[in-house]
């Protein structure tokens, strides 16, 4: 038994269109998620694939009119994505707590918060503990990469 849902029609909301949240939707995409990406400028959504198969909403995902444009009360899966996790861990709050969102997934830049994140029942991924990881695996393999 898998704790996710992998029904082909949960809706997904993504915000921020920079390289991660990018990726992210496009990868979605190909796998026909249905889903909305906000972020703040126009210009980044430059980094959705030409096949994007989703919707996206030039707006700031801290104002609740945002959200509620972007269908957060119909969402199964809210990912936040921005470069601020000050702000990441505010929608994550909202979506997780005022409209319970059944599974909220944040980027954490700073470890020392992830706690906080952990207490809230939301998911994050730390790029500096991936590396971190990454990083010693790398040194105690003699150089090798770990399989992955």
């Amino acid at each position: 038994m898998t704790m996710f849902n992998r029904n082909k029609d949960e809706y997904i909301i993504i915000v921020g269109c920079g390289r991660l949240g990018g990726s992210i939707a496009n990868l979605l995409s190909k796998e026909g998620k249905s889903m909305v990406v906000i972020d703040k400028k126009e210009s980044a959504f430059t980094k959705l694939s030409d096949d994007f198969s989703g919707f996206t909403l030039e707006a700031n995902a801290i104002e609740l009119d945002t959200l509620l444009r972007a269908k957060i009360d119909k969402a199964d899966v809210v990912v936040v994505a921005t470069d601020d996790d000050n702000t990441n861990i505010m929608i994550a709050q909202i979506a997780k707590i005022i409209y319970k969102v059944p599974r909220v997934i944040t980027r954490l830049y700073e470890p020392a918060r992830e706690e906080v994140y952990k207490n809230l029942n939301i998911d994050t991924i730390c790029p500096t503990n991936l590396s971190a990881l990454e990083f010693k695996n790398i040194i105690i393999n003699n150089g090798e990469k770990a399989d992955k």
